[in-house]
């Protein structure tokens, strides 16, 4: 993995304002399970490494089974989860899918960075 900038140093304004959302997230009443898959699937739309590799962790840690994460990323087609679950990937999905007209690959990685 590449060394990636320092948001807390670089971005202090934008930083604050994720903390402050991710605590608005945590009190939202949602199960832990929930929110580890939810962040699991825009790390995943996202692309980052990082980011995967630490909510996988934390996913793990909270007792999620591997067999969900490893299918996440095929939610649709994997019967591992629950139709409340499977509604919050697709809500997840519509929030960070690009529009159509920015799919391809090279305009996605600019949309989304």
């Amino acid at each position: 993995m590449t060394a990636r900038i320092n948001l807390s140093k670089t971005a202090i304004a934008g930083y604050r304002a994720m903390l402050a959302l991710e605590s608005c997230v945590d009190a939202s009443g949602l199960e832990e399970s929930l929110l580890h898959l939810v962040r699991m699937r825009a790390s995943q739309m996202n692309g980052c490494a990082y980011c995967i590799d630490m909510h996988c962790k934390d996913a793990r840690a909270a007792g999620e089974c591997e067999q969900r994460l490893y299918g996440l990323d095929a939610w649709r087609e994997s019967p591992y989860y629950s139709p409340r679950e499977r509604a919050l990937c697709c809500r997840r999905d519509q929030q960070l899918e690009p529009p159509r007209h920015q799919r391809s690959v090279g305009c996605r990685l600019l949309y989304i960075t």
